[in-house]
């Protein structure tokens, strides 16, 4: 009787696998991390993400790890059939509203692993800097795929508990908003004047950069949504309605260089919580007209 096969390259058990067998395999090898990442032309932070299912390699990266680490000619196909069919459903995998506390989870996972965290939103508040009370009008938002109450607080507690990544030791988040996201005026002004002012207050943790690019400040590049990026490993793109972590070398690079353009526009330390302070204070009018 055929024994049958385990399934390869869907699920969280196949990501498991695969970052089992990569690390065992260097474990083997007796290399460190730092060693391997040099040999195999990978950063040793980015393999320390392979290794706890935080990031999905490419397959060069893994054809490069296969080498480093000598792994057995008859083994490597199996492995092959793991990253490409785990890609493909990374690709295809549409993540709806209903799967926001789990993305939150992963999102959290790769928050608190890098060193170093630079995010960017045109038009909407980053979630780390998110009032309880902005989060929950995000949440609540309704479309075809309307979460629960008991949804939204879950989603809304999820992303309470990233914050703790901002308290890491040795940790740096810059963080840029355009203030357009300010102006999407969500729920009512006493929200957003609260989260105006919750931001500039995160502004002063010794381990943030926050950067406003105000509506004066002419602009020459136009990214065409949010984005994460985790050291040089891994950028975090999000739609309405998919998400995904890109990892192809020349594709975080391309990120990184459109970030660098953005950091030049934007205003920081007291500068930045001037605009933010003047933001404040008019939607604190609104609420009074009202």
């Amino acid at each position: 009787m055929t024994t049958p096969q385990p399934p390869t390259g869907r699920g969280p058990e196949d990501r498991a696998r695969l970052a089992a067998a990569l690390r065992e395999a260097r474990h083997k090898t007796g290399l460190g991390g730092t060693e391997a990442g040099r040999r195999a032309g990978i950063s040793q932070s980015k393999i320390s993400k392979i290794e706890r299912g935080f990031l999905l390699p490419t397959a060069d990266d893994v054809a490069a790890l296969c080498r480093v680490y000598d792994i057995p000619d008859d083994e490597r196909p199996a492995l092959f059939a793991l990253i490409t069919g785990l890609r493909e459903e990374n690709s295809a995998r549409l993540i709806f509203a209903r799967g926001v506390v789990g993305m939150q989870q992963r999102i959290a996972q790769l928050e608190s692993s890098a060193m170093v965290v630079r995010s960017f939103n045109p038009i909407m508040v980053i979630g780390l800097l998110q009032t309880p009370g902005y989060r929950r009008v995000v949440f609540g938002v309704p479309d075809s795929h309307q979460l629960s109450p008991e949804e939204i607080e879950e989603g809304v507690t999820s992303l309470e508990a990233r914050k703790r990544a901002l308290d890491l030791p040795g940790r740096r988040f810059v963080m840029i908003m355009t203030e357009g996201a300010l102006r999407w005026h969500a729920g009512s002004p006493a929200i957003m004047a609260e989260q105006a002012r919750a931001i500039a207050e995160a502004s002063l943790r010794p381990n943030v950069d926050l950067g406003i690019i105000p509506w004066t400040t002419p602009i020459a590049n136009f990214p065409h949504g949010g984005f994460h990026i985790y050291d040089d490993d891994g950028v975090h793109v999000a739609t309405d309605v998919a998400t995904t972590i890109i990892t192809a070398p020349g594709d975080v690079a391309t990120y990184t260089e459109i970030f660098a353009d953005l950091e030049k526009a934007a205003s920081f330390g007291d500068k930045a919580r001037e605009h933010l302070a003047r933001i404040a204070d008019e939607y604190d009018q609104l609420a009074a007209q009202s």
